[in-house]
């Protein structure tokens, strides 16, 4: 049911004010959409299309929802309150994947109307889903991606940015693909993960040595590229994957959710290490 309320355009909640900072929870929800965070999403866009889009963007919004699900939503509607309704309805109705669809679509309603407007999208909903312990979050390219604890976030990111600025694109490109693989909505590409994550290694073992190895071949000829217990954490990872099909494809075998970031983060610090042992 519509309830109308007022909008305060710069209005900030007791929290913002006082500086207090949502605590990441433990992720307890992927492969859903609770109604909570459904009911957050509409929440937050339609306070933000009022603050920068105008007094009355229900109809805009639905267009939006419309066109993101693929669903007839009447046009002829154009009572505002009636508008908000089928949206509301569409929204709640919808499989759990598509409202993170809804959330890219919303992304990019407001960027392109106005990019200030997507930044606050980004940071509203990205403090709901650390809330809620949902493991998504919204890229600065306005992508949906997996979100995975602290130590994981800041292994991947930490690689991804250390590889660039070593002029490094193809590796960090694998890494990207790994998070991809993982955000691979219904379900998570865990195999194609643990592959990209593994071929980054590769790649930078690549740049350093000149050859063309694989993993296992790269550790076996250049055995001094890591401390020895290192060398062998590797070695395990590189066989991990081959066991798990995620290598070669292995009919029948598919790595866990929780394997697969685990190799990803290993992987990624390997990445950052490498390079940061022997940069360009």
């Amino acid at each position: 049911m519509f309830v109308e309320r007022p909008f305060m355009a710069g209005s900030q909640s007791f929290s913002k004010q006082h500086g207090y900072s949502i605590q990441p929870k433990d992720i307890t929800t992927r492969e859903d959409a609770p109604k909570d965070f459904r009911f957050a999403l509409l929440e937050i866009t339609r306070e933000i299309a009022h603050r920068h889009l105008g007094q009355y963007p229900e109809t805009g919004i639905r267009d939006v929802v419309a066109n993101s699900l693929r669903r007839w939503l009447d046009p002829s509607v154009w009572r505002y309150q009636d508008a908000w309704e089928q949206v509301e309805k569409a929204v709640y109705g919808c499989d759990w994947f598509r409202v993170y669809d809804l959330v890219e679509a919303f992304h990019g309603y407001f960027r392109g109307a106005a990019p200030i407007a997507s930044a606050e999208f980004r940071d509203e909903i990205n403090g709901v889903l650390i809330e809620q312990g949902i493991g998504w979050q919204l890229g600065e390219e306005g992508n949906v991606v997996t979100r995975g604890d602290e130590g994981f976030e800041n292994a991947v990111k930490t690689a991804a940015t250390v590889l660039e600025q070593d002029d490094k694109p193809t590796a960090a490109g694998r890494l990207r693909f790994a998070i991809a693989a993982l955000s691979s909505k219904p379900s998570a590409d865990t195999s194609g993960a643990v592959s990209h994550a593994t071929s980054a290694v590769e790649c930078v073992l690549g740049e350093i040595t000149g050859e063309a190895l694989t993993l296992g071949a790269y550790l076996n000829k250049h055995p001094n590229l890591f401390h020895p217990a290192l060398r062998t954490a590797i070695d395990k990872i590189y066989g991990y994957a081959c066991d798990e099909g995620a290598r070669h494809g292995k009919e029948g075998t598919e790595p866990g959710r929780d394997e697969a970031e685990f190799v990803l983060a290993t992987c990624a610090a390997a990445c950052t290490l490498l390079t940061r042992k022997r940069p360009k």
